[in-house]
């Protein structure tokens, strides 16, 4: 029989009592960590909804940046931060990991650009002196382009034109740099109205070429009859016409700037967006009117050229027609002597309007018009045009009284006849004068001389004695003589005094003579109406 089997004669088993487990509750201390969880986790969906898109910024340096501080501000308002600062696999540059804003998801845009603020003097201006304090820190310019990237090349400086700046862009032509820079400023009547962009070597490497910025509205004023010129520093010339000194103002002493102004006022036409324009040296070659086409003349002068440099001004009768190109000198064998040959570029058409248009219709060669007016005398001459500096300058007149000459037309370049100038023949005359003093017999004439002046010493000599004599024998007669005229001159004084007595005396004859004088005038009156009394006598009043 099986044990499983329960015996029949024994009590029933009683039967189990379940019970239900009672329900577990959480105890108090797991509260804390599970609010900070939550707490976390929101935090975490926060900051994963305002995080905004990741950007890596090149730099030649990451001088100034620090991970986790930098900041990336636009108009000073914090726009994002490095995060992580790596170096490039070349070594070359820089990699600034940037997490920007959920707010600054624009500046992904790829004309977006970014820039170190540090502490920087330029031509601009001193900039980024708050850094001192704050740090350095990446500045932005918010880009307009539709495209989006993820890499951008960082700026070394800080654009002067910002995206969205109201105004206008030109372009300079210019043959040098001179003392221009990013941030030069432009000026319209001394009035700052724009700033220097951009520059660039052109690519023939024989000149610049410089993006000017005019701000609004001032860009209303630069027309295609505008011209611009250098207005960098001091503008000092120093030349056959005097001293000159020009600036537009203190600032381009130091940082350089750039003038503008149209002809006459007459802007002509308006100027669109990067026009290009020629940038000149100066105003007054801004304003140079087309010199046309130029003649190369060839002078030969027998002087000293002292004085004469290249760019020295060739003039007829006051206008200015050319320059002086260079200064040599010449070796003629057949003459054994040398010769300073002078290069000179004139242009014609500065003579007027009315001889160029003769010119140009005329039916003779330019050879044939030059020799013509070498055969009236034109000839060259070298003047001088200021006699505090000694500068010279070459003169173009005409010279009736000298030698004819025959123009040689077989050479590459014509040459002009040249005449001394006055100065030369002062010179010359000079030392004719030298020359015939030198004749003179200057020992005679000291031995002449010599023997004069002891002839004199003893003539002095015998006027001293004279002298002597007089004072020891005739100035005590004369003091007695002197003596007897003042005692005369007392006398006379008393006599001619009002109260003497002979002054009374003629007083009384002098009134007796009056009233003789009066008696007489009546007696000839009486004679005049009665002239029978001489012979009847006066006959009594009835």
């Amino acid at each position: 029989m099986s044990e499983d089997k329960q015996d029949p004669q024994l009590p029933p088993l009683p039967s189990p009592k379940i019970s239900r487990k009672r329900q577990w509750l959480p105890s108090l201390v797991w509260l804390i960590p599970i609010v900070a969880a939550v707490v976390g986790l929101v935090l975490v969906a926060r900051i994963l909804n305002e995080r905004g898109p990741e950007i890596t910024i090149t730099f030649r340096t990451a001088e100034g940046l620090e991970a986790g501080k930098t900041k990336v501000k636009y108009k000073d308002v914090d726009i994002g931060t490095v995060q992580a600062i790596k170096l490039s696999k070349d070594r070359s540059h820089v990699l600034a990991e940037v997490q920007l804003s959920k707010e600054a998801e624009s500046f992904t845009a790829a004309d977006t650009r970014f820039w170190v603020v540090r502490p920087r003097v330029a031509a601009s201006g001193i900039s980024g002196l708050g850094t001192f304090l704050s740090g350095a820190y990446i500045g932005a310019d918010a880009g307009t382009s539709a495209e989006t990237k993820q890499v951008f090349t960082g700026l070394e400086v800080q654009p002067i034109i910002q995206v969205g700046a109201s105004g206008r862009q030109y372009l300079l032509h210019a043959s040098d740099l001179g003392s221009l820079d990013i941030g030069s400023p432009v000026y319209y009547r001394r009035i700052k109205v724009g700033q220097v962009a951009a520059y660039d070597l052109d690519s023939d490497g024989k000149g610049v070429t410089l993006r000017i910025f005019i701000d609004t509205p001032y860009d209303k004023f630069i027309g295609m009859n505008t011209r611009f010129w250098h207005a960098s520093g001091f503008d000092m010339q120093i030349n056959a016409s005097g001293f000159k000194l020009r600036t537009q103002s203190l600032a381009t002493v130091v940082l350089g700037g750039i003038a503008f102004q149209s002809a006459d006022d007459d802007l002509g036409a308006p100027a669109v967006a990067n026009t290009a324009f020629a940038l000149a040296e100066d105003e007054s070659a801004a304003f140079k009117e087309p010199d046309g086409k130029a003649d190369t003349l060839l002078l030969y002068f027998n002087q000293s050229l002292r004085g004469l440099t290249p760019g020295a001004s060739v003039d007829f009768r006051g206008v200015v027609l050319g320059e002086v190109k260079s200064i040599g000198i010449d070796y003629d064998a057949a003459k054994r002597e040398f010769k300073m040959p002078v290069v000179v570029q004139i242009y014609p058409e500065r003579l007027g309007r009315k001889f160029a248009e003769d010119e140009r219709h005329s039916s003779r060669t330019p050879q044939q018009r030059l020799q013509y007016m070498v055969s009236r005398g034109l000839r060259a001459q070298l003047r001088t045009g200021n006699l505090l500096t000694g500068q010279l300058y070459v003169a173009l007149d005409f010279f009736p009284k000298a030698p004819a000459v025959q123009l040689d037309t077989s050479k590459p370049l014509t040459e002009l006849p040249t005449i001394p100038n006055s100065l030369d023949e002062v010179q010359a005359q000079i030392a004719e004068i030298a020359r015939k003093l030198s004749k003179v017999p200057f020992d005679q004439i000291g031995s002449d001389l010599q023997k004069t002046l002891g002839t004199l010493n003893r003539t002095l000599t015998t006027t001293e004695q004279l002298v002597q004599h007089l004072n020891s024998d005739v100035a005590p007669e004369m003091t007695a003589a002197m003596k007897d005229v003042r005692k005369t001159l007392n006398a006379a004084e008393r006599t001619l005094s009002s109260d003497a007595p002979l002054q009374q005396d003629i007083r009384q004859t002098l009134q007796e003579l009056t009233r003789s004088a009066a008696s007489l005038r009546v007696l000839t009156d009486y004679l005049e109406r009665h002239p029978e009394s001489l012979i009847r006598g006066k006959q009594e009043d009835k």
